[in-house]
């Protein structure tokens, strides 16, 4: 087997990328501490090809040295907005008709495998501070929370990692059709 070279691999340049169709995912970044995270955030939701991502709060926000270390010029190709009150954030994508959802660890939380968004919906995952979580008061505005089953002795996942799996849950589930 050939790896493949990178101009065999058929990505778009940056205009093509902005004109073709998103996922219908806006992630909101809810206090997220290190400025790695962020950026990684940004690559996986260029991997993915979501519409946006909200930072919110004390995440950090581009340009800067730190986040593009990871990043690798996805906050180039990923509409981002800053929007300092999580709560603010998500009361505008409800009143755009977003289903809000937090990525955590809660009673009555939905595991991942067991949640399929509707192709005819769009959605706003929350991710949480790496120490905290997902806000409180974020957490008393969402419609539904989602969990990632573990099975380890870690208590989490990183918000990364986090955002990698989920991200790729619903890529799966709306665009190639997985689980239906």
């Amino acid at each position: 087997m050939r790896k493949l070279k990178l101009d065999e691999l058929n990505r778009p340049d940056l205009e093509a990328y902005q004109e073709q169709e998103k996922l219908p995912v806006v992630v909101i970044l809810d206090h997220v501490r290190s400025l790695h995270n962020v950026g990684s955030v940004f690559r996986t939701a260029d991997g993915f090809s979501i519409e946006r991502v909200i930072l919110c709060g004390i995440t950090g926000r581009p340009p800067h040295r730190e986040i593009e270390k990871t990043a690798l010029g996805a906050t180039d190709s990923v509409e981002w907005i800053y929007v300092q009150d999580t709560a603010d954030a998500i009361k505008e994508l409800r009143d755009s008709g977003y289903i809000i959802i937090a990525l955590e660890q809660a009673e009555g939380s939905t595991m991942l495998h067991n949640f399929f968004p509707a192709q005819d919906q769009k959605y706003a995952l929350i991710l949480g501070n790496e120490v905290d979580g997902v806000s409180e008061e974020a957490m008393a505005l969402i419609d539904h929370c989602i969990e990632i089953p573990q099975f380890g002795t870690k208590h989490s996942f990183n918000v990364v990692i986090s955002a990698g799996i989920v991200l790729w849950d619903f890529c799966a589930k709306l665009r190639l059709n997985y689980g239906k």
